[in-house]
């Protein structure tokens, strides 16, 4: 009679809630256009992600960033992607993410509105908005029993709602470079 083990001697090749560092580069900025523009625009963010099936394949991520930016102003977004990551080839994978977010964002200056034909301040301050982020990235993950890095690269499009009253949608990008650090 044999006895089915609740354990396997095979290692699991993913971990659970890793942390996700990123070094972040922002620009207000058409999809694909001007990528050089984002260069200018740094932030940084931390995160973590679930697996749905216990696989690398399928994640929900979950993200806070801040990123300065000169011309349009410093924001804070905290979001939320689902994300498909096949592998490609020999420890490359790809991925697909989208989500839900909010965005706060600040003014670059002081911003002032007319008041009864008076110019009154409103200050620096910024408002939140509701964005939808998908990106695209590719990365690299060779599992190991101890700690072990996996290094990627990420474009995301965040598509904002309530930028301005003229502009419904308003479309930024972000340049990604970070890892997702996989503990014991």
């Amino acid at each position: 009679m044999q006895m089915a083990s609740a354990q396997t001697d095979q290692p699991k090749d993913y971990r659970n809630f890793p942390i996700i560092v990123t070094l972040q580069f922002h620009s207000l900025t058409t999809p694909f256009r001007n990528l050089k523009s984002n260069f200018r625009n740094i932030g940084i963010g931390i995160g973590t992600e679930v697996s749905y099936f216990d696989s690398p394949n399928w994640v929900q991520q979950f993200n806070i960033l801040w990123y300065h930016n000169k011309a349009v102003g410093n924001g804070l977004m905290l979001y939320t992607q689902a994300a498909w990551r096949p592998e490609l080839f020999a420890f490359t994978y790809g991925e697909i993410k989208a989500g839900l977010g909010c965005l706060i964002s600040n003014r670059p200056s002081k911003s002032f509105i007319k008041n009864n034909g008076h110019w009154i301040s409103v200050g620096r301050k910024g408002k939140a908005m509701l964005t939808l982020p998908v990106g695209i990235s590719l990365g690299y993950q060779d599992y190991s029993e101890q700690t072990y890095l996996s290094p990627f690269i990420s474009y995301q499009v965040m598509l904002l709602k309530g930028y301005n009253q003229t502009i419904p949608i308003v479309p930024e990008s972000l340049l990604q470079i970070g890892t997702r650090i996989h503990s014991k």
